[in-house]
């Protein structure tokens, strides 16, 4: 089968195109220099040309917390447009298969935990990252519409926790919670700081899954898509709270120091858990650990880009 993978540079994408399981499939991944998802005739042209059987829309502007409040107009128009043009471009181009990559922000901030699919649209989105889950709720409706209006078209919707991994962003001012755990916590073992800042008590809850484990999930996916529900949730099942991740890091960077929280800064949602219910009736459940996916982060990280941590 002939698979078209949007976003393949990214966290996700890097993960899934290394995946042994994807050498069964005809992979198509173009660069932004090949086919910009900004641009509705350039998608719909290399759909036409190229005719996957399947799409993978992995392509997103992402970012943390500080990021999203900062930049909520692009972070809304790009991830809406780039939606908008692939699941466009492919249902104009005959594609009948599409798997669209959401994102656990789409759930209402005062929903209860753990949060189930049918909550969508069912209350206030958290309003540090309103943007990005308005385009990613747009996207996933999108989907749902085409296929309400002809069944031949089966667009799908799933729905990861946050993850963290190889290829994630470790800049803090657009990285996640983990990404950004780990750049500080190095930076101050090699500069000698005794403190960590952490925003926020710690106390707000969330749940973070290896990006290997999304990109194994992926792979099971595609041979399972016939029996996939219409939008399903990608979790772990479990959560921790932010001090718990910051000494998980601490913990295998080896770092002796301690930390100090600023109340002043904004931590969104309190929790947020998906219910993995539909995922495990599915028969997949993520299989790294908390401490060893940090440890092969942060070993990837020091392979590969530790020059720009010194």
């Amino acid at each position: 089968m002939r698979v078209l993978i949007t976003g393949a540079s990214g966290m996700v994408g890097q993960n899934l195109m290394r995946h042994p399981g994807l050498k069964r499939y005809d992979v198509l991944c173009p660069s932004r220099s090949q086919v910009n998802l900004l641009d509705y005739p350039q998608v719909e042209a290399y759909c036409r040309e190229h005719k996957p059987e399947l799409i993978i829309h992995a392509a997103g502007k992402v970012g943390g917390i500080q990021a999203n409040m900062q930049f909520q107009s692009a972070f809304l128009l790009d991830n809406m447009d780039m939606g908008r043009n692939v699941v466009r471009a492919a249902r104009q181009s005959g594609i009948r298969k599409l798997l669209n990559i959401g994102s656990s922000c789409m759930y209402p901030r005062h929903a209860a935990n753990p949060l189930r699919e049918e909550f969508i649209l069912q209350g206030e989105l958290e309003p540090t990252n309103e943007g990005y889950a308005l385009a990613k709720i747009a996207t996933a409706r999108l989907c749902r519409y085409i296929h309400a209006e002809d069944a031949s078209f089966c667009y799908k919707t799933v729905i990861p926790c946050n993850m963290y991994g190889p290829w994630d962003k470790f800049d803090p001012t657009h990285s996640h919670l983990l990404a950004a755990a780990l750049y500080k916590i190095h930076r101050a073992k090699q500069e000698g700081v005794d403190e960590v800042t952490i925003w926020g008590d710690g106390t707000a809850r969330r749940e973070f899954m290896y990006a290997g484990d999304f990109a194994d999930f992926l792979i099971y996916a595609l041979a399972q898509f016939d029996n996939l529900p219409d939008m399903m949730n990608v979790g772990c099942g479990f959560d921790y709270t932010v001090n718990e991740y910051y000494r998980a890091v601490a913990e295998v960077v080896d770092y002796r120091g301690g930390f100090v929280h600023d109340l002043s800064k904004e931590v969104g949602m309190k929790q947020k858990l998906v219910d993995t219910s539909r995922l495990r009736s599915l028969g997949w459940t993520a299989s790294t650990g908390l401490a060893e996916g940090i440890a092969q982060t942060y070993q990837w990280l020091m392979a590969t880009k530790g020059e720009h941590f010194r």
